[in-house]
């Protein structure tokens, strides 16, 4: 996917022919015609792989694929993260996941890099029921994920989607509290906490791969596409995704039914996203909601 994609995204952002789309389903987002083009090409592909599941993507209403009426398997998709970005050729993901409902968690996820050299985040339950995490460049070299980062939170660099000038950045501007326990002398007098952006499932990706240490999400929350991919690779590489109130977030998304599916879909999720308990802890501590 990434392949093919990569070369379109290019030319719209050298051309400026972004191929912006109405977006009937979410008004504030973003839509384009690679957005659309690539959620026909995974469910084209992905039905050459798994005979019958689930197909809820970003881009439309659930439905079932194959023969099988109510399949095991759900697939979640979001085709294109940061799309209004991808056109410009600056950043651009792609999320999928693998959901079991008969073991009510998920089973496999994968998060592309389009742009990038580190291309590949991934996550799946190996034969004896072990959860495990590996990253893979562009030239195929493999790493396993597997020591998310231990700083405390005066050393952290945090991120968060804080793009949206309303919707994302003044509320995070508030954050008073939160700014000022980043901002404090660390260990060795320095003040080396750090606030950087970050984009969807990839940025739990990047706390996995201990690129960054947190990221945060208390504005608005992630959709369940942008956010279920990148906690599973950050659960299984050994970090922690919890609510704001410090309550782990399962990995059992209650995919029950079409209508439990239909739900997720439109449900929003806030979290805290961490290397370690006790900087998740020093997070929510400082927060307010």
């Amino acid at each position: 996917m990434i392949t093919e994609i990569r070369p379109r995204l290019i030319d719209a952002a050298l051309t400026g022919h972004r191929a912006e789309n109405e977006n009937l389903r979410h008004s504030d987002n973003f839509l384009s015609d690679y957005d659309l083009w690539m959620h026909h090409r995974y469910k084209e592909l992905l039905a050459q792989k798994i005979p019958s599941f689930v197909y809820a993507s970003e881009e439309a209403d659930p439905e079932v694929i194959g023969p099988d009426p109510d399949p095991d398997l759900c697939v979640l998709v979001d085709p294109l993260d940061t799309s209004e970005l991808a056109v410009r050729g600056l950043y651009g993901y792609t999320h999928v996941l693998i959901y079991s409902r008969a073991l009510a968690r998920p089973v496999a996820a994968v998060v592309g890099d389009i742009f990038h050299h580190i291309q590949i985040y991934l996550a799946a339950m190996d034969d004896a029921g072990n959860d495990r995490a590996l990253m893979i460049t562009a030239d195929g070299a493999r790493y396993a994920l597997d020591r998310p980062s231990q700083a405390s939170l005066s050393d952290a660099l945090v991120t968060n989607y804080l793009m949206r000038p309303a919707q994302r950045f003044q509320p995070l501007a508030g954050q008073q509290e939160f700014l000022k326990a980043l901002s404090a002398p660390a260990g060795n007098g320095k003040s080396n906490g750090r606030i950087g952006v970050d984009f969807g499932s990839i940025g739990l990706c990047h706390v996995a791969a201990g690129f960054s240490d947190a990221m945060i999400e208390f504005a608005k929350g992630f959709a369940i596409w942008d956010l279920s991919p990148g906690h599973y690779i950050l659960h299984a590489a050994g970090g922690i995704v919890t609510d704001l109130d410090g309550r782990d977030i399962p990995l059992d998304y209650r995919l029950n039914s079409m209508s439990d599916i239909n739900k997720a879909m439109n449900t929003r999720q806030k979290f805290i996203a961490a290397g370690n308990d006790n900087l998740a802890r020093e997070i929510q501590y400082t927060l307010h909601t």
